[in-house]
């Protein structure tokens, strides 16, 4: 009996060291990707997971030890990168609620809704603009925020920010010049990040004709801004 425990518990330290590597990758791509983040924090985090894993693994359920490993490691590490964020996860999820609907009213009317019109639809959405704006710490190497009734500092060179300004303006009146398919497809594309796969369904076209559109409105645009 002693020597059958034994086995087992070598075989649970095993298990852990091998998934190790997979700790280590994974937290290096979350520090690649949510700046801020610690990695020997992740690593820690991640290590708790996969022994979480180990542990209450169970082959019945159809999936390897490392894929569901992932799973569980990847999770304690979001979950350790969540308590770094001052603002809470509801204010979060606010916020991308009202802008997964803000671009969805773009690809349907061809137009952004104003922010009046969304917090229509969103009466928590002000609270939370404002709780997260007070909940993100301010870098004294980036500029401030726009409303913090701060003066600018003149690190910038006016004559950049008014051709920056230009810029946009054209670039938004190139887009508002658009047909109004093609200027939907580049909203929920590059604004909403939606892949152009999934606008056929929206649309009601095939994913051939979205291929068209978006190179048709490219196409547009290029001409616009030469």
């Amino acid at each position: 009996m002693s020597e059958n425990r034994e086995a087992t518990s070598e075989d649970r330290e095993d298990a852990i060291r091998r998934l190790v590597p997979l700790v280590r990758r994974i937290a290096r791509r979350i520090v690649r990707l949510v700046p801020g983040a610690d990695l020997d924090d992740l690593i820690g985090d991640g290590c708790v997971g996969i022994i979480r894993a180990v542990d209450g693994f169970d082959p019945k359920l159809g999936t390897s030890l490392e894929q569901y490993a992932r799973r569980v490691a990847l999770g304690a590490m979001l979950n350790g990168v969540r308590r770094l964020d001052p603002v809470s996860e509801r204010v979060r999820r606010v916020i991308r609620v009202a802008e997964r609907e803000r671009y969805a009213l773009a690809v349907q009317h061809g137009a952004l809704p104003t922010s009046a019109e969304l917090e229509a639809r969103f009466p928590m959405l002000g609270r939370a603009r404002t709780d997260a704006h007070r909940g993100s710490p301010l870098s004294l190497d980036a500029p401030l925020p726009p409303d913090s009734g701060s003066a600018p500092s003149g690190g910038e060179d006016p004559a950049d920010a008014v051709i920056a300004n230009a810029e946009r303006r054209r670039i938004h009146a190139a887009i508002e010049a658009l047909p109004q398919r093609q200027r939907n497809v580049l909203v929920a594309h590059y604004f909403a990040e939606q892949p152009l796969r999934e606008l056929s369904d929206a649309m009601h076209v095939s994913p051939q004709r979205v291929s068209q559109l978006h190179l048709a409105a490219i196409e547009r645009m290029r001409h616009a801004l030469a």
